[in-house]
């Protein structure tokens, strides 16, 4: 019997989409109240099935708009899906959009105990492990700045610091491994390529083809919301290079 550490059962995700213009609040409210406010109807996903066995390291493959973070985010729990069901195996850690949790108005010194606890990790945990979190982020000089002084990549070096600080079950990963410099692209990837050790599981996303062949075993291709291949990386990773010519 295969060990799953997450289940997607028939996953579908609507979002509707305003045709209207609005130019205030207030109008918006009126026209609400009015029912004047028309909707067009989009599926970002359609009827997605498939399971990731525990170990796994599985690439989400597909063109820009085919659905592949939208389907992470379900997964990882940020969207609920209009239909089906997730089923997760484990403690999930989100690397998504790295620093989103941050407050532009904080140093990074008080955004790294305010990003730690909506992770969930406790003040006493970071007090241990915050001289590693500034280190790996190499923004030390900076640690006393506010973060709206900061440029995305520093954002995303600080944010990625603090969610891999622990060993999760299961990693969710969104074209993070792309933020930084050359050096701390390659810093980033060994880093995760040391969770992969530890036999946890993944999803990955990423633009570079070749980052996946490296990085996953498995895969899975979306292509407009509807998952059109599942299998081993060199297979579906063939049916999507040739859907890229």
């Amino acid at each position: 019997m295969p060990n799953y550490a997450i289940e997607v059962n028939d996953i579908s995700m609507k979002f509707n989409l305003s045709q209207e213009k609005l130019d205030s609040l207030k109008e918006y409210f009126i026209k609400f109240v009015k029912r004047q406010i028309k909707y067009n109807e989009f599926w970002a996903l359609k009827h997605i099935n498939f399971k990731v066995e525990k170990g796994d390291r599985v690439g989400v493959l597909g063109l820009n708009g085919a659905g592949k973070s939208t389907l992470l985010k379900v997964i990882a729990g940020v969207f609920k899906p209009t239909e089906g069901q997730v089923i997760r195996h484990g403690r999930i850690v989100p690397l998504l959009e790295l620093g989103a949790g941050f407050d532009s108005q904080y140093t990074g010194r008080e955004n790294i105990y305010l990003y730690s606890s909506v992770l969930g990790y406790s003040k006493q945990f970071v007090d241990e492990k915050y001289d590693e979190i500034v280190e790996f982020s190499e923004l030390k000089d900076f640690i006393d700045v506010p973060i709206k002084n900061y440029s995305s990549g520093m954002k995303s070096r600080l944010g990625f610091s603090i969610a891999t600080l622990v060993d999760p079950d299961i990693l969710i990963l969104d074209e993070v491994l792309s933020v930084g410099d050359a050096k701390f692209r390659k810093k980033s990837e060994n880093k995760i390529m040391g969770m992969f050790d530890s036999g946890v599981t993944v999803l990955f996303v990423s633009h570079s083809i070749d980052q996946v062949k490296r990085l996953c075993n498995k895969a899975i291709l979306l292509d407009h919301g509807e998952l059109k291949a599942q299998g081993n990386i060199d297979e579906v990773a063939a049916i999507y290079e040739e859907m890229t010519k």
